[in-house]
């Protein structure tokens, strides 16, 4: 019965495997500097693999150096970059369609952190 479902389970987004279709996300890290990342969004359901088709995630979260980019499942979501070491600052850019937001830090530990929503 669709009347006794929660909420949270009727806003979710089924994306299926094209999970890297949402808002596109770079970090810059010009002089080589380690970092983390982590990204929070509206909730999605994926398939990862043939066996797991409806797979929940709301989050992303990895670790790099230098620079990387990559894109959400869905179109809104805010994402916090932290410098963990090395040399130069760091970088967080997100983007939706013509909006472009950033931010940047280049201290160890210090956390950037944008959104879009």
């Amino acid at each position: 019965m669709l009347a006794g479902a929660p909420v949270d389970a009727l806003a979710q987004t089924d994306v299926g495997t094209n999970y890297e279709g949402g808002l596109y996300w770079h970090v810059a890290a010009p002089g080589g500097a380690a970092w983390t990342l982590e990204c929070r969004f509206r909730s999605a359901i994926i398939a990862t693999s043939r066996y797991d088709t409806r797979h929940w995630v709301n989050r992303l979260r990895t670790r790099g150096r230098g620079p990387q980019a990559g894109r959400l499942p869905v179109d809104n979501g805010d994402c916090s970059v932290t410098k963990t070491g090395g040399a130069g600052p760091v970088g967080i850019a997100i983007v939706r369609g013509t909006d472009v937001v950033a931010d940047g830090t280049s201290a160890v530990g210090v956390r950037a952190a944008v959104g879009v929503f």
